[in-house]
């Protein structure tokens, strides 16, 4: 069986570092056999891929590869707290989606995350979601996710 690191790449994505906090707070937090994400942001090598509403300066694809840096800019923070493979279930995500008025696609964004998430850990990634639009993200990024998982 294939590791979660060896899922990523056959997707040709690869675990990126921890974003650092850009507040007073940790990337994840293991509580009992669970470990909680605070949100990440869309950062890729210190910086936003890109900032602005989704549907007026940000295209919903645009929006999907943030949900995916998102997704595993979590499993990096969840990676510091435990190995990947400890991981038993993928409880919950929360994507936050900074919209446009007109903008209803949230869902389809999540998307991005929800699928990311099934391949890495196949039927262990089957979870719960939200999916909020939102006026405003830190920092002007046009998606935030958190991410909650069950671990052994």
């Amino acid at each position: 069986m294939s590791t979660p690191e060896e899922r990523l790449a056959e997707l040709g994505l690869s675990m990126p570092e921890v974003p650092k906090p850009v507040a007073s707070y940790v990337p994840a937090l293991r509580s009992g056999a669970h470990v909680f994400t605070s949100g990440q942001l869309p950062m890729r090598s210190g910086q936003l891929i890109t900032t602005g509403k989704v549907g007026a300066d940000v295209s919903a694809e645009e929006a999907g590869e943030c949900a995916q840096q998102c997704a595993l800019n979590a499993l990096a923070a969840i990676g510091s707290q435990v190995p990947l493979e400890q991981v038993v279930q993928v409880v919950k995500l929360v994507v936050f989606v900074a919209s446009a008025p007109d903008f209803t696609g949230q869902a389809g964004v999540a998307n991005a995350a929800s699928d990311l998430v099934g391949h890495v850990f196949g039927d262990r990634g089957q979870h719960a979601r939200s999916a909020v639009g939102v006026a405003v993200l830190p920092l002007d990024a046009p998606v935030e996710i958190e991410m909650t998982v069950e671990v052994a």
